[in-house]
């Protein structure tokens, strides 16, 4: 008897909680972003919380999975079911990753596009990099990308990026406040870039990054 009474205390308790978390939230979607890296990627969605004001009881950043995309699709699928058994699931889940030299970047794709429920799980991709999306600030560009010699193919998307950013560095902080007057600009780049790259049967380059900046920025409408 009193160990039934103790078990349905903490399923109170339980419910309590929850509905306290829930109480928190702004009436939109609750929405997780996994990504890459613990700086770059992080502080830049991070800041778009901030900047436009959206609640962090709605959009989680994590950036604690490591850099290959098979560590992020799975950081990504632990707190989703962490969240759903708790009766609390995420509405959508973000993967953001780069294609690089990752060997298990089609893997995961895969995985991400054949993930159930359908529509709750996005890869939100940069080919080769997440610095591809921020060049697009300043240029169009379909420039394809290698490596060259002793430079990274990353190293190649980072040179052109800084001829236009010179303060840029990984971890950079402020990144999407001080291209916000490009950002327009930006996406309508990344859109018209993805179409062509799409209709030429290649990724290179190519970035969806802009879909999720579009989301987050009329998630508050």
């Amino acid at each position: 008897m009193g160990t039934d009474n103790l078990f349905h205390k903490r399923k109170l308790k339980v419910a309590d909680n929850l509905r306290r978390k829930v109480a928190k939230r702004a009436p939109y979607d609750k929405i997780l972003i996994v990504c890459e890296g613990e700086k770059t990627e992080p502080n830049y969605f991070n800041e778009i919380i901030q900047f436009h004001k959206l609640n962090t009881a709605n959009v989680e950043v994590d950036g604690s999975c490591g850099s290959s995309p098979k560590s992020v699709f799975l950081r990504a699928l632990e707190l989703w079911r962490i969240a759903e058994r708790t009766g609390d699931a995420f509405d959508r889940v973000y993967c953001v990753f780069d294609k690089d030299s990752h060997e298990t970047y089609n893997e995961t794709l895969d995985r991400i596009y054949q993930q159930t429920p359908k529509g709750v799980f996005f890869a939100t991709v940069s080919v080769p990099c997440f610095e591809y999306w921020l060049l697009l600030h300043y240029t169009y560009s379909t420039k394809p990308y290698s490596a060259t010699g002793n430079s990274s193919v990353a190293n190649e998307v980072l040179k052109d990026l800084i001829g236009y950013m010179p303060q840029y560095a990984k971890g950079s902080q402020n990144i999407y406040s001080t291209l916000y007057d490009q950002v327009e600009f930006a996406k309508t780049n990344s859109e018209r870039s993805l179409l062509v790259s799409q209709e030429n049967h290649t990724d290179n380059p190519s970035t969806k990054v802009h879909q999720l900046v579009n989301y987050l920025q009329k998630l508050i409408e």
